[in-house]
């Protein structure tokens, strides 16, 4: 049965800064779309730091206006509580920030470390009382206005090998993947043993049939982010549903269900980490994902590398020209948040907050450029 008849079927049962230089941000003629383009609706977003006082406040002062809020208190064996959740969109509300998002419970920290494991172990009868205890959070994101949910189906979590110094700028750290060395480092496997990509699929659809008709009902946008990073197959016995063949894995993910609500949290990192060329290939990737409309939020991350060895670094010393694949977004019509999520390290105390503020201004400048050169 296709999943669109079967979504249909079964909805009746469901639960009720940094500015740019001139010569980077005024393009050439040569440079510039050859076409119409389209006008510019993304905004510059984030998802770090959740809705405390001096969050929102750090938020507002560096230009942010809309946010993924982290989520809600959760209640035991219910779900997410709506008082909670309505206090976070009212603290956004003083300081003019728009709540869009939440973190979904299905997180990438690893199987052992999630909080309801069963769903990617493919366990029953524990993972339907676990997508149950999902569909009310799906309920109460609706009823509060949150219009996206940010996800993962992973069972091996983010995966790195160690961290590499630049002396060129500033002694800044760099998180690493290196698959040789991961190798060398001989870890184990996972409670979940052996899982092939056809049972990655399998778990992942037998939960996407069940939540995605309560999300159609209240309206919420269900976005996946890519296992990160794309690794060989069989890496510590787990095949993830994005490998080898990140873009494969995207497609196939993607036709799953004839669904506005069935897309992805974008990371341009996680993608490019399964790359022999990022700068390149990441182009026709955004093309075929934005013309389905199934780019949800987008994570603008750049790395140096690609398949089974890269570095993430600043947004402006990657492989990728983030100034290209801005005016990708806004040619395929996207709409939503374009944030930072992995950021650069160093020794200052103040090492998180600087590179965010570099990344905020890095965004807001390439905003203002792909807009600067819309046709009127």
């Amino acid at each position: 049965m296709k999943r669109k008849s079967f979504l249909k079927a079964i909805t009746a049962s469901s639960v009720g800064a940094v500015a740019l230089g001139s010569s980077q941000a005024c393009a050439s003629a040569a440079e510039k779309p050859n076409v119409d383009t389209k006008k510019v609706l993304m905004k510059l977003g984030c998802q770090s730091g959740g809705t405390t006082i001096e969050n929102l406040e750090f938020k507002a002062r560096h230009g942010v206006f809309n946010i993924d809020g982290g989520a809600p208190k959760v209640i035991t064996g219910k779900g997410w509580d709506i008082d909670d959740a309505m206090k976070k969109r009212e603290a956004c509300e003083k300081y003019g920030i728009s709540l869009d998002a939440y973190h979904f419970p299905l997180t990438s920290a690893g199987i052992d470390k999630v909080l309801y494991p069963n769903i990617m172990l493919g366990k029953s009868p524990e993972r339907d009382r676990e997508i149950e205890i999902l569909q009310q959070m799906i309920q109460v994101a609706g009823k509060t206005g949150i219009k996206v949910l940010n996800y993962n189906t992973t069972i091996l979590p983010v995966l790195r090998t160690g961290k590499t110094i630049d002396p060129k700028r500033g002694n800044a750290s760099y998180s690493t993947w290196n698959y040789e060395e991961a190798l060398k480092q001989n870890h184990p496997k996972t409670i979940a043993g052996d899982v092939s990509i056809d049972q990655m699929f399998e778990r992942i659809t037998y939960m996407l049939d069940r939540i995605l008709p309560v999300a159609k009902e209240y309206k919420v946008k269900m976005a996946n982010h890519i296992a990160d990073p794309p690794t060989p197959v069989g890496y510590r016995g787990i095949t993830r549903w994005n490998s080898p063949d990140v873009f494969k894995g995207i497609q196939r993910f993607a036709k799953l269900y004839d669904s506005e609500y069935h897309g992805f949290n974008f990371c341009i990192g996680s993608i490019a980490e399964g790359l022999k060329d990022p700068k390149t290939e990441i182009m026709p990737i955004i093309k075929w994902v934005g013309e389905r409309n199934q780019i949800f939020n987008v994570h603008l991350r750049n790395i140096k590398g690609g398949w089974n060895n890269f570095q993430e670094v600043y947004p402006d010393n990657g492989d990728m020209n983030f100034l290209h694949v801005m005016r990708a977004l806004r040619d395929v019509g996207y709409s939503g948040m374009v944030m930072p999520d992995h950021v650069p390290h160093h020794h200052d105390p103040g090492s998180t907050s600087q590179a965010f503020s570099f990344a905020y201004g890095y965004i807001r400048g390439l905003l203002q450029a792909v807009s600067d050169e819309v046709k009127s």
